[in-house]
């Protein structure tokens, strides 16, 4: 009974793995796509932070410094979500049929594509952090730690909510029309921008159910020790929100038309 344990195990970590490598591959051939979606950010982060950043904001900090950890999860936010198109892709060219067909199950499918979402935003995520030393921001081990967890966790929950909306879309342009509409209220809503403390209170109710919210204010806790909740708080909050996001995609993808 043991040894069949631990040959399910490799089996499905096998799985796993394969899974992951090809979301990789296929992510790294798009060239044009891994130059835009890292440069974005930092053409905000520049342009956006000294534009806003000549006026006078009370926030504490250089305004460049404060949207640092916003362009982080924006970052996050926009390849984890579009990460979900690759299912479209994957069902279009009927490599999700002979996925869903094979011994993996469809829990380990959306593992599988949800890490490989997870490894690209955290490749992302170390340019942008290098990027921040010029900026004189400066990282310890501890605040280290707590940027790859808040990281991972995020991009795990937005692969998720993805690969969820990839599941019911057919189309690339009616994903990509859909999910415009779910990526920049979740950042825009998020603090990345500005402070939340002085919205009125029915769109600061709105911010409290975005994930994106507490990872930023996480990670500016973390980086620049300015925040609206604790690191904890924030931490169990979009825990909560990944699990249920999570569930939610797994039960999609397992209602999911192979073809």
């Amino acid at each position: 009974m043991l040894n069949t344990k631990k040959h399910n195990s490799k089996i499905v970590l096998g799985q796993l793995y394969a899974l992951w490598l090809r979301e990789i591959k296929v992510f790294l051939r798009e060239r044009s796509r891994l130059i835009a979606s890292t440069f974005t950010p930092l053409l905000w982060l520049f342009v956006i932070g000294s534009g806003l950043g000549s006026t006078n904001l009370q926030i504490g900090t250089d305004y460049e410094k404060f949207i640092f950890p916003g362009i982080i999860c924006m970052s996050v936010i926009f390849t984890s979500v579009f990460f979900g198109s690759y299912i479209i892709w994957d069902r279009k060219f009927d490599f999700l049929k002979s996925v869903m067909v094979a011994p993996a199950s469809r829990t380990t499918v959306f593992i599988g594509k949800t890490f490989g979402g997870m490894t690209t935003s955290l490749f992302q995520v170390a340019i942008i952090l290098a990027i921040g030393i010029a900026l004189g921001i400066n990282y310890d081990a501890l605040t280290l730690l707590q940027i790859l967890s808040i990281v991972l966790i995020l991009s795990f929950c937005l692969t998720s909510l993805g690969l969820t909306f990839g599941s019911y879309i057919e189309s690339l342009e009616g994903f990509q029309l859909i999910v415009s509409f779910v990526v920049f209220p979740l950042f825009f809503l998020s603090g990345a921008l500005f402070p939340i403390d002085n919205l009125p209170a029915w769109l600061k109710f709105i911010t409290l159910v975005d994930p994106a919210t507490y990872s930023v204010d996480a990670l500016r806790n973390s980086i620049l020790h300015l925040g609206t909740y604790s690191f904890e708080l924030d931490l169990a909050i979009l825990l909560l929100f990944t699990f249920i996001i999570t569930r939610i995609g797994i039960f999609s993808v397992k209602r999911m038309r192979a073809v």
